[in-house]
């Protein structure tokens, strides 16, 4: 643990020298395999951009790197970033890509275009109950499709938030409330949000509580666990259940040279503690911050809930039924096959609900 706390200090101290002289990240400089009592010992960065007391950092970050740890008797060592200490959370594949961080942890929709495959499990229009299912269907699918975007790293698992909902300061109880108020949205919420008559307001969720705060944007698209992890049942008042309008998906994915130069040993400790850890851990992260936020926020700060019924839910899953249309489209532009992907993603879906 000291030795842990020793590189964190010393790497935070470089990035900030680093810093003053150059606006572009730089990989830490440290050993990455040491000797200790005649094993090698392999120790690895990781970045991502949640806080550092956010469950995705607490619970899959930190208990799948103890996993790792203990299963590889600790010639597996892994250094977390949290907080975009080391990389942006829209920087944080091309980090990885580039050797900047061994490991990175973020968002596929931060870098828009990049994964057109992977949209396809952010579609709208297909409604996921639970955090775990969205995950397993995104896994099992990628696994399936083993699309060519995400080839020049190791993927390792993917998590998904499975339902996501509206956050206002106004009451949202209809398509005519959501007229031409301002929504933070990512990916392709933002399609569907304009398709709805709002308008999206691009940007990344580290910046969503004070752009809610400053009246900058009037709600928020977002798993409900953002209520509690970013405050930001603070600056809202209602929430709008929509489980038929958002779904994100998160990779944990590795440099494709650091993964090559493992041993084979530890390159089968890594894929299996990771789908182990996928299935027990990951996959329902959401649903249990999700019940926990939304529970929080209504008993501490007041939150109105606000369930659509069928008749009005069904007018909106009307109104966004194009994106779906256009994805299949760009598909077959790209000379890929759009609608057996989303058949894929939607069978699949069947399946897992």
């Amino acid at each position: 643990m000291k030795r842990k706390i020793f590189l964190v200090l010393m790497a935070a101290l470089m990035i900030m020298v680093i810093g003053c002289d150059s606006e572009e990240p730089a990989a830490i400089e440290e050993e990455t395999v040491v000797e200790e009592n005649g094993n090698e010992i392999y120790e690895l960065t990781l970045a991502h951009f949640w806080p550092a007391v956010h469950k995705a950092e607490t619970d899959l970050v930190q208990g799948w790197a103890d996993a790792l740890e203990e299963e590889s008797d600790g010639r597996i060592l892994i250094t977390s970033y949290p907080g975009e200490t080391l990389l942006k959370a829209d920087e944080t594949y091309s980090g990885v890509v580039s050797g900047i961080a061994d490991i990175g942890l973020s968002a596929f929709f931060y870098t828009r275009g990049r994964f057109p495959v992977l949209e396809a499990f952010e579609l709208p229009g297909i409604v996921y109950e639970s955090s775990y299912a969205a995950s397993k269907v995104a896994w099992e699918g990628i696994k399936e499709l083993n699309p060519e975007e995400v080839q020049d790293t190791k993927l390792l698992f993917v998590i998904a938030t499975g339902p996501g909902d509206l956050f206002t300061v106004k009451p949202v109880r209809s398509l005519d409330d959501l007229q031409g108020i301002k929504i933070r949205a990512a990916g392709l919420s933002a399609n569907s949000l304009s398709l709805l008559g709002a308008v999206p307001e691009a940007m990344p969720q580290t910046d969503a509580y004070e752009a809610l705060a400053r009246g900058l944007v009037e709600g928020n698209l977002a798993p409900l666990e953002v209520l509690q992890g970013w405050n930001q049942a603070e600056v809202t008042d209602y929430v709008t259940r929509t489980p038929f309008l958002y779904n994100a998906l998160f990779f944990m994915t590795m440099n494709l040279e650091k993964w090559e130069s493992l041993p084979s040993d530890l390159q089968q400790i890594f894929i299996e503690v990771s789908e182990q850890f996928h299935e027990d851990v990951g996959a329902s992260l959401w649903d249990v911050q999700n019940e926990a936020a939304l529970q929080w926020s209504v008993e501490e700060t007041g939150q109105e809930v606000i369930t659509l019924d069928e008749e009005e839910a069904r007018l909106w899953i009307e109104k966004i039924e194009p994106v779906q249309a256009d994805f299949v489209q760009r598909m077959n532009e790209l000379g890929l096959p759009g609608e057996d992907i989303l058949t894929t993603v939607k069978e699949l879906s069947e399946q897992y609900q």
